[in-house]
């Protein structure tokens, strides 16, 4: 029995949704998994071609409900292109011209890993 006003408790999750995202859409995404009653978390990371912000957000649902979830990455975390300079590991040092160079940023990895066990402890 629940008391009035708290939410149902949700069935035991099966799937891991996790989500990476970059720094610039995790807030929007997390309130938005939020808003949608998901429970989730951010943890900070950092991606290794552009050594920028990006963000992993964890969340456990149905097999059932995955869809929705991911539907919810791909109306958030949009891809776009922006110019950043070279970096500098790409670049041979005798030949860096200092041009930036059009890269894809944002959007969204996303894995759909099986959940072998939970506890709620």
């Amino acid at each position: 029995m629940t008391t009035p006003g708290t939410p149902e408790p949700r069935e035991a999750p099966t799937k891991l949704v996790m989500m990476i995202v970059d720094d610039n859409d995790a807030d929007a995404l997390m309130s938005t998994l939020v808003a949608s009653r998901y429970s989730a978390t951010k943890v900070g990371s950092t991606g290794g071609f552009l050594h920028r912000g990006s963000v992993t957000i964890f969340c456990g649902v149905t097999a059932d409900e995955v869809d929705e979830v991911v539907a919810l990455v791909h109306e958030t975390c949009r891809a776009r292109r922006e110019f950043v300079p070279m970096p500098a590991i790409l670049a041979d040092e005798s030949a860096f011209s200092g041009e930036p160079i059009e890269v894809r940023v944002g959007g969204a990895i996303v894995f759909v890993l099986d959940i072998d066990r939970f506890e709620r402890v």
